[in-house]
């Protein structure tokens, strides 16, 4: 453990600064809005200064009160020291800090390595579902257009060509167009379509509008992008733009005229449009972690990979725990839920 570490609570910052958009005064707000509550460190430790983004939730169900803390995507500091020092600044039933901790490695070996280190610990532990995706593709746009598209396979050049050819049209969607209610609804419904073919959870309509109106303007840009042929909506993504990468965040389609290719161009603008911004990366934000034909998401692999970004891992949530007989509790119910979700579920949808 840190034994010099110092954390101060502070208020949030006007500017998001070049931190990971999970990191981000904006994304803090954002969550504030949809039940969680943000708060703001300073931590001093070895000479060394980090602004600390904690989100905090409580939950209140029959008899039991407790809150949960968690901290995405921080830079590399010792979860354990950082723990400890946020304990007395925490409300007093919060159970555990829950950690993603900051780290891309480009083998799964490398990320287990980190992991087993992590555990030797011996006081934290590996949670059974992940906060945020484990894996991913990263794509380096620092490159030039011809570049970026040179590194993709030819497969990939050929369907952002062809759904050119074929009229399909990508429109940027921003909160302040005058149509912006039509759009959203044109997305919201290609939402829940994606999510009742694929077996995926959908936000309510207000989630996805809050977060495209604060996206509107500032440091940080979120933008909805559809792709149509014929003035019919064929699939949609949701892209957010900062100084430190772009992120897919969200994406669906219908079941038409899916030979037209409208996922491809669709990508390939959002691509353009974070060079232009000045992104440094674009994360396509989850992947299965390796090219497992078996996989049931197999195809989405593929997809992601042809961009030609690099496959990277990362080692998931850690939790830190501060009241371990409210933790055991929830832990078996956390487990509980997701193997229904990911098991359950999936079986008796036949998928």
């Amino acid at each position: 453990m840190t034994n010099n570490l110092e954390i101060t609570e502070i208020e949030k910052t006007a500017a998001d600064d070049g931190r990971r958009f999970l990191q981000s005064t904006f994304w803090a707000e954002f969550k504030g809005a949809h039940g969680w509550t943000p708060r703001y460190f300073l931590l001093k430790a070895d000479g060394k200064e980090e602004k600390l983004t904690v989100l905090v939730r409580t939950f209140k169900k029959a008899c039991f009160h407790f809150s949960i803390a968690y901290i995405p995507m921080a830079d590399a500091m010792d979860m354990e020291s950082v723990a400890a020092a946020l304990r007395k600044k925490l409300p007093k039933d919060t159970m555990c800090v829950r950690f993603d901790p900051a780290g891309d490695f480009f083998s799964i070996e490398e990320k287990n390595a980190r992991v087993a280190e992590l555990l030797s610990l011996g006081k934290l532990k590996k949670t059974s579902v992940d906060i945020q995706p484990p894996d991913t593709v990263l794509l380096d746009i620092t490159k030039s257009e011809d570049e970026l598209l040179a590194a993709m396979k030819n497969k990939w050049r050929y369907n952002i060509r062809l759904a050119e050819r074929k009229g399909v049209a990508v429109r940027a969607v921003s909160a302040k167009d005058a149509d912006f209610d039509a759009q959203l609804d044109a997305f919201y419904s290609l939402y829940q379509t994606t999510a009742s073919r694929d077996g995926i959870g959908v936000h309510p309509k207000a989630y996805y509008r809050d977060l495209l109106e604060r996206g509107s303007a500032g440091d940080i840009r979120v933008t909805l992008y559809i792709a149509s042929h014929e003035d019919e909506p064929l699939a949609a993504i949701v892209v957010l733009f900062c100084k430190a990468e772009a992120v897919y965040l969200y994406g669906c389609s219908g079941n038409h005229k899916r030979n037209l290719m409208p996922a491809y161009l669709l990508q390939w603008t959002a691509i353009r449009d974070a060079k232009a911004f000045g992104s440094p990366c674009y994360d396509f934000y989850g992947c299965p972690p390796d090219d497992d034909e078996n996989h049931p998401m197999h195809g989405l692999f593929l997809f992601k990979t042809g961009f030609g970004g690099a496959l990277v891992h990362r080692v998931g949530s850690f939790d830190a725990v501060l009241n371990g007989a409210v933790y055991g509790a929830y832990r078996a119910a956390e487990n509980a839920r997701a193997f229904y979700h990911k098991k359950f579920l999936k079986k008796i949808r036949g998928r």
